[in-house]
């Protein structure tokens, strides 16, 4: 047996055995906060990171590849949600990640919704998710991160201030351009999230007409990162098809596939993990045969082991994003798939993961 395979299994029980069910004892909020503490304690110094990297990371050049000019050393990257403020970017590439999505940023900070916003549907591994888009808003973010370097790409979501004021399409708009001019040159890529399910006002934004006036104004910004946009899994296929036609005129460079769904749910909130699975693999399968390479695709929801990444990627994603596996299974997780993905490649004769990319469509 190899050493990763005993160390990631050592992980593993460690987690599920002692800490997840101390930690499941907790509101799920206390717990995300209480990580981002440790992860912010652990990113302080190169030794306690050095011996996360040891606990955790596993490399393979088989998963390496280079997309929009970055080279990715794995594909699997934590998905927007958990990094609101961008405070432990640098202890990401340490966990195994392969790169990061801090965010969703908006332009006014944001307390989120009020009330309970987490809660764990266990026996189904999913979360009902109705934070609201808390985070320190862009002015104190980008300060932060003007001048910081991190060895890992690290991307940054994008959102509409949640409040009454930015139901409005066109003061939306405005607060959309002003967080995007100051993240110029900040990050690696930038996402456009269009499909938050949980803030005021809902998602104006995915319909084409003021998505199209959105990109439109981008377009004069001349931004030099690569713009990604996070879709809706609960999308009908003619507004996802309207979408990308869009996306093509403007130069977008990829979709994030998908967000939370809102199915089964009334008022604001949507499921993360394996509720959405199903709906954000037809949504990947579907773009992925409809523009062909054309975009580059990153497949996230209900992401828990390697085959599920797999699965992803043989659909058309090119890179994979997770959190509530993490949340679920341990930080051990990432590894634990790079390392399976890594097999399954080898298994299938594949050189390299690109050579993955749609071979399930």
């Amino acid at each position: 047996m190899e050493f990763f395979e005993v160390r990631n299994g050592l992980n593993k029980i460690f987690y599920l055995r002692l800490v997840k069910p101390i930690l499941f004892a907790f509101d799920p909020e206390l717990c995300h906060k209480a990580f981002l503490t440790i992860g912010k304690i652990l990113n302080s110094n190169i030794l306690t990171k050095k011996a996360v990297s040891i606990l955790y990371a596993y490399e393979n050049k088989i998963l390496e590849q280079k997309i929009f000019g970055k080279k990715f050393r794995n594909p699997i990257g934590l998905a927007a949600g958990f990094d609101k403020n961008a405070e432990i970017i640098g202890l990401m590439k340490d966990v195994g990640f392969g790169f990061a999505e801090a965010g969703s940023i908006t332009a006014k900070a944001c307390r989120g919704n009020p009330g309970k916003r987490l809660h764990r549907i266990v026996h189904k591994k999913s979360l009902l998710v109705n934070l609201g888009l808390n985070n320190r808003g862009v002015d104190r973010i980008t300060k932060y991160l003007k001048g910081r370097k991190y060895n890992l790409i690290f991307g940054v979501s994008v959102a509409k201030t949640n409040c009454a004021e930015t139901a409005n399409d066109e003061i939306g708009l405005k607060d959309y351009i002003y967080s995007i001019k100051k993240l110029k040159g900040i990050g690696d890529y930038l996402t456009l999230n269009i499909s938050c399910p949980n803030a005021y006002g809902g998602q104006p934004f995915s319909r084409p007409a003021i998505y199209e006036k959105l990109l439109k104004e981008i377009s004069k910004l001349k931004i030099n990162q690569p713009v990604f946009v996070k879709m809706s899994p609960d999308l009908p296929e003619k507004n996802v098809d309207e979408i990308i036609r869009i996306s093509l005129k403007y130069k977008i460079k990829g979709f994030v596939c998908s967000n939370l769904t809102k199915e089964g749910i009334k008022g604001s909130g949507g499921y993360s993990g394996k509720i959405v699975s199903k709906k954000s693999d037809e949504l990947l399968a579907h773009i992925y045969k409809k523009t062909k390479g054309k975009f580059v695709l990153i497949g996230a929801g209900g992401v828990f082991s390697a085959e599920d990444a797999y699965r992803k990627i043989k659909l058309g994603a090119n890179l994979v994003q997770l959190m509530s596996g993490m949340i679920f299974e341990g930080p051990s997780l990432i590894g634990e798939i790079n390392h399976g993905l890594a097999k399954l490649l080898k298994k299938d004769g594949f050189k390299n993961i690109a050579e993955a990319v749609g071979k399930g469509i």
